[in-house]
């Protein structure tokens, strides 16, 4: 199985798919040192999906940074321009929004373009990441509005884990509160 994640760059997407992958049901093998990045209050960790990364988001790719089992995070940025076909596929979809300005002005901080992992060189330079941070966030609140039926807004990781039917994180640091982080996570299932 697997979860489909979605959020433009500097939504805090990363931080949430983050706490979801502390759950025992979720293979993280694709967590390598050379897929992290950790600035100490950003962290990426995992495959990314995109433009410019090791794989692309094309379905083929999937598995293939994952050695052992369970359900795999399947995260994109660009999953965002594709969310009517990909929710044809049987598989949840968690979508992470923040406002444009918030977007930007989190990736900026959290180190833009020198971020080591992942590769943002596809988005060119400021002005073009702006355009794809609006593209991207236009794209999800297009397609929640046209799903609302089966859409749902989890309020932290534990909600998030009950509403994907997947077992909650272990360890510290366990709760993740969107609310008080100012982020806004909806699932589509």
């Amino acid at each position: 199985m697997y979860i489909l994640f979605t959020g433009a760059p500097g939504s805090k997407w990363s931080s949430v798919a983050e706490s979801l992958c502390r759950s025992p049901d979720i293979d993280t093998t694709d967590s390598t040192s050379a897929r992290t990045y950790n600035n100490g209050e950003v962290k990426h960790g995992g495959s990314y999906f995109d433009p410019g990364m090791e794989y692309d988001n094309s379905r083929e790719n999937w598995d293939r940074p994952f050695s052992g089992t369970g359900i795999r995070v399947i995260k994109s940025h660009t999953f965002a321009h594709d969310l009517p076909r990909l929710s044809t596929l049987g598989h949840p979809i968690v979508m992470v929004y923040r406002s444009n300005l918030e977007c930007f002005d989190w990736w900026m901080q959290a180190g833009g373009f020198d971020i080591s992992y992942p590769d943002y060189r596809y988005y060119e330079n400021p002005d073009k990441m702006k355009l794809h941070i609006k593209n991207q966030n236009r794209d999800i609140n297009k397609f929640i509005l046209s799903n609302l039926e089966r859409i749902s807004c989890p309020v932290d990781n534990f909600d998030l884990c009950r509403k994907l039917q997947i077992n909650p994180p272990v360890g510290k640091d366990r709760i993740h509160n969107y609310t008080n982080k100012d982020i806004k996570v909806y699932v589509y299932k």
